[in-house]
């Protein structure tokens, strides 16, 4: 009879899987951790026969045990190596899926206790017939979607028929069956404890995958406006602007049908399909890294995507990227210049809610948005929003806008049952698509507006390559625990939506570090951002081809020395790859010459180069700026330089979002000089450090990492020269800063300095607004800027770093800028 039935169930299994197409995860014994000395039963949350069929059919293309084999535990033979969490209960036609402790269940959890050697490793399987996380409009798809509700046989039939070619199979971690039974004598709390285990995951799992149960589009917007805060703002309106409640309330419900998604998993499936033709197309392949510390975020928690904002790509890549490794893809925070005609509508069905660039001066709108997000948080829904408002067009990490990490913090502060995780992803280009559009911009052209004619135009690029991209998320943190650094009582207190706390400001503050921080710290090394940082460190942008590819091999290699973070990743290959890599994305240009080859950067690939350079600036800034002290002196006390460092420091780490608090930095920089010392870039002798002969290869890349950072400290003394040249109580903040970015354009202008963000005016407010918070300087009743011999301390020390040549091109710049400016007071 035996011999029967697995005939048949064989047959159906091949049968079945004539339609069913699968996407599967974790279906690897090395992956999932599997020991081949203990056995392997497989728990299925639901009950029926095509579950059973598509795990064997799995199984067996993966290698894994069989899910059909009897299960040998000492004494006892289970008939079948898998079990369901829920089975059917009740009669013929009204049969329900119902959470029991199964028979099997009791019969595994009863031989681990009687043989105190046995362990059985349980492999949860998540399985879902399509992806959906909302309930539609039509009848025949709720029927057929794969939601939080359970289906019946017909159902399932028409559900295999309609979704079976998009089928999701998630393996997930075995759970110790010793472990459970260790911790408790008694069998039926082992048996209760093991079943809870499981239900716990299964519906995170789903959570996950398939995203919160969703109410219809038109419910949501009809909440939205019946919610007191947004009925309150109606009254105010209708008062103010004296016209009927009932005109402000249209008027609300428009905002709210202007704001929100009306995510469509038939959309979503559809830009999968599109957007995989469009990556193999234009990328090399994408990488992507740890990915599996969203996952298990995403089980428990509502979870904030904050990815850096280099490309209007980044968002359909990010969500690309998740959809197909098993999670639901975001709501995300979109302009509401992207809603334009036909592209509008299918990014609002893939995920998109639509925001004005400025809520001043508009209650409603503020109170509608206020509550679409607000009911996002506390319904678990992912969201992605940008903290960096625009595209950087530097490539740096831009200074965070407070405005979406607000509302974030206030809805949770209103209601915190369902925790808040930020999950901060850096995405890396090889080659920038706006490539074209950045270059002009970076040379002064205004920027254009985003429109149907630009987005057909940027079509023209899939005809070209650009290379590999890289899709890291950083580790992420709960809100709660920013809250309980900044403010630990902040439960017990009343929450009032129309006052804001206090130390509200400064938490925003603390947590808009902590986001930039952790997207720098999950930053990608590739091949042309590690070529264009050493080419962009020569004085004419050209190297012998040899020595490039050995500098890039040292730089790489102190790093693997000394990482940046755990989250940072690497590039394949070797420099002499990397070098001809860049050579072919025609980012580099290769002079034949009978020496030896040389590689070089003309006038636009240089400026453009200084984008990629940007990505990793951070990675090197604490080994440049100890680099920097030798370059005017050979020899220096090993205590003074560390202090020198820390000095600087904390203008450095406000700039580039560093990781090390300034109070703790002092054993980083004394690391990095250890790990010079062991390059032989740097020498000691006691408490002496020596840097390398003149001319030596060590020499040359001590002077290279050196160069990285010294354009940063130019701008530095730059804004100080100014200030000094003006003298104390003579300049206002907003007077310098105008002075300095003059200042410094026309610097890069007589000195052939391609890095535009050299004269970046928010750069130069960040390093005077850094200047008062340090207490370097100190603004007046009158807004003038006053200060004490601190300054010139400062300035002084300069002359370790910069050259007196360079000093003194910067105090004759200072004194012909000063002549040509109007009165600063």
């Amino acid at each position: 009879m035996l011999g029967i039935t697995s005939f048949f169930f064989n047959l159906l299994r091949k049968v079945l899987f004539l339609w069913v197409r699968t996407d599967v995860i974790g279906n690897d014994a090395k992956q999932l951790g599997l020991d081949p000395e203990k056995p392997v039963v497989y728990v299925l949350q639901h009950s029926s026969l095509s579950s059973r069929l598509v795990l064997e059919q799995e199984c067996r293309l993966a290698g894994l045990p069989s899910s059909q084999a009897p299960l040998t535990l000492r004494d006892a033979v289970l008939s079948r190596s898998h079990f369901f969490l829920y089975e059917k209960r009740g009669q013929m036609f009204r049969r329900r899926h119902t959470p029991i402790i199964t028979e099997r269940l009791k019969q595994l959890v009863s031989a681990a206790q009687k043989d105190p050697g046995l362990d059985v490793q349980i492999v949860p399987v998540s399985l879902f017939w399509g992806r959906t996380p909302e309930k539609e409009r039509s009848l025949f798809k709720l029927m057929l979607a794969d939601t939080w509700s359970i289906a019946g046989r017909l159902r399932q039939f028409l559900t295999i028929m309609i979704h079976g070619r998009n089928t999701f199979i998630q393996f997930s971690k075995p759970i110790s069956l010793r472990y459970i039974v260790d911790d408790t004598q008694d069998p039926q709390r082992a048996n209760r404890k093991l079943a809870r285990l499981l239900r716990v995951h299964f519906r995170r799992m789903r959570q996950a995958v398939v995203g919160p149960d969703l109410s219809h589009r038109r419910t949501l917007v009809s909440t939205l406006i019946r919610s007191p805060a947004v009925k309150d703002a109606i009254r105010e309106t209708a008062r103010k602007e004296n016209i009927p409640p009932q005109k402000a309330k249209e008027r609300a419900r428009k905002y709210a049908d202007e704001i929100a998604s009306n995510v469509s998993i038939a959309a979503v499936r559809f830009l999968d399909i599109i957007l995989t033709w469009v990556w193999n197309k234009i990328y090399n392949g994408v990488n992507i890294n740890n990915i599996d510390a969203v996952k298990e975020a995403a089980k428990s928690s509502a979870v904030v995507y904050v990815p850096c904002h280099r490309s209007h790509i980044d968002y359909l890549l990010l969500s690309y990227v998740l959809y197909r490794n098993g999670l639901m893809v975001p709501h995300i925070a979109a302009g509401i210049n992207l809603n334009m005609p036909v592209v509008g509508p299918i990014l609002r069905r893939g995920g998109a809610f639509f925001m004005r660039r400025s809520f001043k001066n508009n209650k409603l709108y503020t109170a509608v948005f206020n509550e679409y997000m607000h009911s996002m948080f506390t319904r678990g829904h992912p969201v992605e929003y940008f903290v960096e408002g625009g595209r950087s067009r530097t490539g740096r990490t831009l200074q965070p806008k407070a405005g979406m990490l607000m509302m974030t913090v206030r809805s949770y502060l209103r209601n915190y049952k369902k925790p808040i995780t930020f999950v901060p992803v850096y995405i890396g280009y090889e080659k920038i698509l706006e490539a074209r559009s950045y270059l002009g911009e970076l040379r002064g052209k205004k920027k254009k507006d985003e429109n149907i004619f630009g987005l057909f135009k940027s079509l023209r690029n899939l005809r070209n390559s650009f290379g590999r991209v890289s899709v890291n998320f950083g580790e992420p943190f709960a809100l709660s625990d920013v809250l309980d650094k900044v403010q630990p009582h902040w439960r017990e207190q009343a929450y009032d939506q129309e006052a804001r706390p206090k130390w509200l400001p400064h938490m925003i503050d603390e947590l808009s570090e902590m986001v930039a921080t952790r997207i720098n710290n999950a930053a990608a090394l590739n091949p042309i951002n590690i070529v264009a940082t050493l080419l962009l460190a020569t004085p004419k942008q050209a190297m012998d081809e040899k020595m490039l590819a050995d500098h890039c091999d040292a730089v790489v290699s102190l790093l693997r020395m000394h990482p940046y973070s755990n989250e940072m990743s690497f590039p394949e290959g070797c420099g002499a790859d990397w070098v001809k890599y860049t050579e072919s994305m025609g980012l580099a240009l290769r002079q034949n010459q009978k020496l030896g080859d040389i590689i070089s950067l003309e006038g636009s690939s240089a400026i453009l180069l200084t984008y990629y350079r940007n990505n990793i600036l951070h990675f090197l800034a604490l080994p440049a700026l100890v680099a920097s002290l030798f370059q005017n002196n050979s020899t220096m006390d090993r205590t003074k330089l560390v202090w020198l460092v820390s000095s600087i420091y904390p203008y450095i780490k406000s700039e580039l979002f560093l990781r090390w608090h300034k109070d703790d930095v002092d054993p980083e920089i004394e690391r990095w000089i250890e790990t010079l010392c062991e390059s032989n870039l740097l020498l000691k002798d006691k408490n002496n450090l020596y840097r390398p002969m003149a001319g030596s290869r060590e020499f040359v890349l001590l002077n290279a990492l050196a160069k990285t950072i010294i354009p940063t400290l130019e701008r530095y003394y730059i804004a100080i020269a100014i200030l000094r040249r003006h003298g104390k109580g003579a300049i206002t903040a907003n007077a310098l800063e105008e002075q300095s970015t003059s200042m410094a354009e026309r610097m890069s202008i007589l000195y052939g300095l391609n890095a535009p963000e050299f004269f970046d005016k928010a750069l130069f407010r960040n390093f005077i607004n850094n200047l008062k918070s340090n207490e370097i300087i100190q603004v007046d009743e009158e807004g003038h800027i006053v200060y004490d011999e601190d300054l010139d301390n400062i300035a002084e020390d300069a002359r370790l770093v910069l050259n007196a040549e360079l000093r003194q091109s910067i105090l004759q710049v200072a004194i012909e800028t000063q002549s040509t400016q109007a009165p600063a007071a």
